[in-house]
């Protein structure tokens, strides 16, 4: 999500083109025309070698980061990127709590401190966190790889009432890693200070594959925007479509919502329903978005997920 460079466009190959943002990561991303044939053919080589890629982090790494993500430096990285007022779309979201999405606080490939949005979802190992794959690392360019990770859920004004979690390691796709295709991600982290895994404190939810494209969904994000300027989670509802290889709703959340989950069942006033993950924040169609883009959850998904709930 947000940068510390000057604002700019950074051309990849594949059907993005990656937003960087004064003050922070934010790396949110908007839709180009499909990628030439040689790219996707090796995207598919690649892919079939083996499509997943893990990033870890050692013992002293978490820890580091835990203590990294001080109550002040969370306040700082709030501060230090304003992309405009909230858009119309984006509406606060005022329903039950919920305690699976919350923010995941990192420090980007160029040493900037930033943060996306992630959620907990149901897992083997109780402790799978899904979000998209920018917000592990640069796409097409394996060495840029983001560290200090740290997972909030329920975060709110400064109010981290489940306390803090350290990301263990990251799945993306190999396709994300060379060819920025793919941009979902599926963590791990480490039980709490209790020594409670993740869903054991605040559950999950469910997660669905091949979901047809077409029913209502509801975007949660940390948007950079003000007034919440990441301090509060904000909510777009629509209905999917297909678009530029992937699925669009109507949407104004912009950078720091990066990885925020796409719920089905949901209902966005109350906070009822199951809330069913199908996708997440990944791309936007202009610095001043109309449009949200999340991928279409298939077979490679599929495998990233299982490799993170199985660690």
């Amino acid at each position: 999500m947000p940068e510390t460079s000057p604002s700019l466009f950074r051309s990849l190959r594949g059907r993005v083109t990656g937003l960087a943002v004064a003050g922070m990561a934010l790396a949110l991303l908007a839709p180009v025309p499909a990628m030439a044939a040689s790219a996707q053919a090796g995207a598919t080589a690649a892919a079939t070698a083996d499509p997943v890629s893990v990033l870890t982090y050692t013992t002293k790494e978490r820890r580091e980061a835990l203590a990294y993500w001080t109550t002040a430096r969370i306040k700082a990285v709030g501060k230090s990127v304003d992309l405009g007022p909230t858009g119309p779309r984006a509406k606060p979201y005022k329903g039950a709590t919920l305690k699976t999405v919350g923010r995941l606080f990192f420090v980007n490939a160029r040493g900037a401190d930033t943060w996306c949005t992630a959620t907990a979802v149901k897992s083997a190992n109780r402790s799978a966190v899904m979000t998209a794959a920018h917000c592990v690392r640069m796409g097409s360019s394996p060495g840029n790889t983001n560290t200090s990770m740290v997972f909030v859920p329920a975060y709110y004004k400064g109010k981290q009432p489940y306390g803090a979690f350290a990301v263990r390691s990251a799945a993306t796709p190999r396709t994300w890693e060379n060819d920025s295709l793919n941009d979902m991600s599926a963590l791990v982290v480490d039980a709490d200070k209790k020594g409670r895994k993740l869903t054991d404190v605040v559950g999950g939810q469910p997660i669905s594959f091949d979901r047809a494209v077409g029913g209502t969904v509801t975007a949660l994000g940390y948007s950079a925007t003000r007034p919440q300027l990441g301090e509060e989670l904000l909510r777009c509802v629509g209905t999917t479509k297909r678009e530029h290889g992937t699925q669009m709703i109507p949407c104004d959340l912009t950078g720091g919502a990066s990885g925020g989950p796409w719920l089905a069942d949901f209902d966005a006033t109350t906070g009822k329903g199951k809330g069913v993950l199908v996708s997440v924040n990944a791309s936007l169609d202009s610095l001043e978005p109309t449009k949200m883009y999340g991928e279409v959850l298939r077979s490679t998904a599929k495998k990233v997920y299982d490799k993170a709930q199985q660690s």
